[in-house]
């Protein structure tokens, strides 16, 4: 009997509903310990937009499923820029964090970049990348979904440099310039703005250029920074059956970030780069069903990455 692609199948998506608990254990956790119904709020809808993904994306055939994933990319990544970053004025870039780290301020900010950026991908890896990032829920819509491999160089020194270049800049301004930021005000919405625009211009030009949706995130976002370190000791990683492989290709063609994910199932391995970001496209692409995702204790870090010829 062939089987129903499009019936929910709990198994499947344990990783997954392991996050949105995940987030839920947060939220009343927070609440209960300081007493803001703002963290209840918060991340509740967090964890339940992820589970509303995971039926949404679950009900979906395969070749529509990346839909699901670009709901959560809006309900999150919307979510987190427009109400905590525009309506409550926080300064939800890297620099708010430096910023509100040498304040001594417990910020939103702060929050969302210890549990999604630092602490949280030890759990779930790059998962903000793929399902949450407000930048990306752009980028995600141009038209180049498909690369033709990465840049042939070290070209992923740009992101160290613009992660230094940011720190630099918030040091600048702490200890040249006397600045002190607050929780919240007009001036932490502008560097908002500000940054993001930056970000967008960068991201949607390079895209265009290099015919690569994924280009800011591969060679320039400061983020990966963080998210490459912790993300090495990820719990939840891509795994494939080395005796359903039949070494297609179709999964590194379709990868958005290049990572030759057959070689690591032919060598035995979970998908080890941590380039990856568990946007499950090689999982729905590939045909013989031979991927998904795990839970194990491994080490990333080994790069098997497809570049351009």
């Amino acid at each position: 009997m062939m089987r129903d692609d499009n019936r929910f199948n709990f198994k499947e998506h344990v990783s997954t509903l392991v996050i949105m608990v995940f987030f839920w254990i947060i939220a009343i956790v927070m609440w209960q310990s300081t007493g803001k119904i703002f963290y209840l709020f918060n991340f509740m809808y967090i964890g339940t937009s992820i589970g509303l993904a995971i039926v949404i994306y679950s009900v979906l055939p395969r070749e529509k499923k990346s839909s699901g994933r670009i709901l959560t990319l809006f309900l999150i990544g919307g979510y987190m820029l427009i109400f905590v970053g525009l309506v409550e004025r926080e300064n939800m870039q890297l620099e708010g964090f430096f910023f509100y780290l040498l304040s001594g301020l417990f910020a939103g900010s702060v929050i969302h970049y210890l549990i999604g950026k630092i602490f949280g991908p030890f759990l779930f890896g790059r998962y903000w990348c793929g399902w949450a990032c407000w930048t990306v829920m752009v980028l995600d819509l141009l038209p180049h979904k498909r690369s033709s491999g990465r840049i042939p160089g070290k070209l992923g020194w740009l992101r160290y440099a613009h992660f230094i270049l940011s720190l630099g800049i918030v040091l600048f301004f702490w200890f040249g310039l006397g600045y002190r930021t607050k929780s919240y005000g007009n001036t932490e919405l502008y560097w908002l703005l500000f940054g993001n625009a930056i970000y967008y211009f960068l991201g949607i030009t390079l895209a265009l250029v290099l015919k690569d949706n994924r280009a800011f995130c591969k060679y320039i976002c400061p983020i990966t920074a963080l998210l490459k370190a912790t993300s090495r000791f990820s719990l939840l990683k891509i795994e494939g059956d080395e005796k359903k492989c039949n070494e297609c290709g179709a999964c590194v063609k379709t990868c958005p970030m290049d990572i030759r994910i057959s070689d690591y199932v032919k060598n035995g391995d979970r998908v080890l780069s941590t380039e990856c970001i568990l946007c499950h496209t090689c999982i729905n692409t590939c045909p013989e069903k031979a991927l998904k995702i795990s839970f194990g204790f491994d080490i990333g870090g080994k790069e098997l990455l497809n570049e351009r010829k």
